[in-house]
C-alpha cells in the first residue's frame, strides 16, 4: 500500500473532490457554485457547495492558470476549450497579472 491517500482505497479521514458531470454555475445571488463531494472514511457522506464572490472566483482562476503554466501542453480536450491564459501568446515578453 502507498502512503498517499489519494492513491490508497483503504485511507480513513476527510476528503473533498468536484462532483463528476456537474459544471460550475452561477447561483441567483451572482456567486459562482462550485459542487464539491465530501468522503468520510472512504464512503459518500454528503454534497457541499463551494460559494466564490466574481471577484474571489477570478482571483482563483489567476492563480490556476499561474500553476499551471508549469504544465507543458493545455489539458483540455480541444483548443477550442483552452482557456486564453493557456494560449500562447507569441510576440509578448511581459507577464500579466490579471
Amino acid at each position: 500500500m502507498t502512503d498517499d491517500p489519494a492513491l490508497n482505497p483503504t485511507h480513513r479521514g476527510l476528503r473533498v473532490s468536484r462532483v463528476p458531470g456537474k459544471s460550475v454555475h452561477r447561483d441567483p445571488h451572482g456567486r459562482y457554485a462550485i459542487p464539491l463531494w465530501l468522503q468520510r472514511d472512504v464512503r459518500f457522506d454528503t454534497d457541499l457547495t463551494l460559494q466564490l464572490t466574481p471577484a474571489e472566483a477570478e482571483l482563483l482562476h489567476a492563480q490556476l492558470c499561474f500553476a499551471l503554466d508549469a504544465v507543458p501542453e493545455p489539458v483540455t480536450t480541444s483548443p477550442e476549450q483552452t482557456p486564453d491564459c493557456r494560449n500562447p501568446q507569441h510576440g509578448r515578453t511581459e507577464v500579466r497579472w490579471p
